[in-house]
């Protein structure tokens, strides 16, 4: 009995002592975020990866700077797109997930928030890994566009 005690708590510190990232598109070069007069972010890229945002290894990474309003980017991010016509969309979080260390979390780890977008006329919703633990390039996902400002 002893010995499997022993045995799961080793398992449980291996498990939990990752300390390389699988984050793929982290740059801390890239430029900070700019906001329009509608309080979303000005994106001017378009990805051509189709992982970006798509493949947890390879988030939309908005970076913010405090934790008190860690939702406050990634709204600026979603709101800021369209579905591949134009579509308004709508989201909602799922969940956070897929652990990975950070020096800019206070615990050393970050979790990626996973959201759910959907559009009218959309047969399957589409679902994004958002980081804000970690600064990239911000892009526009493939098989989104835009949103039209008004």
């Amino acid at each position: 009995m002893k010995k499997i005690v022993i045995l799961i708590l080793s398992l449980i510190c291996i498990s939990c002592t990752s300390t390389k990232s699988t984050l793929k598109n982290v740059d801390d070069n890239a430029p900070n975020l700019t906001l329009t007069k509608d309080n979303t972010f000005l994106i001017t890229e378009f990805s051509k990866d189709k992982k970006y945002g798509y493949d947890p290894d390879y988030p939309i990474n908005i970076f913010f700077k405090t934790t008190r309003e860690e939702t406050v980017n990634q709204e600026r991010f979603l709101n800021a797109l369209a579905g591949p016509k134009g579509e308004k969309i709508t989201y909602s979080k799922l969940e956070s997930c897929c652990p990975f260390p950070s020096k800019r979390s206070n615990m050393g780890a970050g979790l990626l928030d996973v959201y759910e977008l959907k559009w009218e006329g959309q047969k399957k919703p589409v679902t994004l890994y958002l980081n804000i633990y970690e600064k990239g390039y911000l892009k526009v996902p493939i098989g989104l566009t835009l949103k039209k400002n008004n």
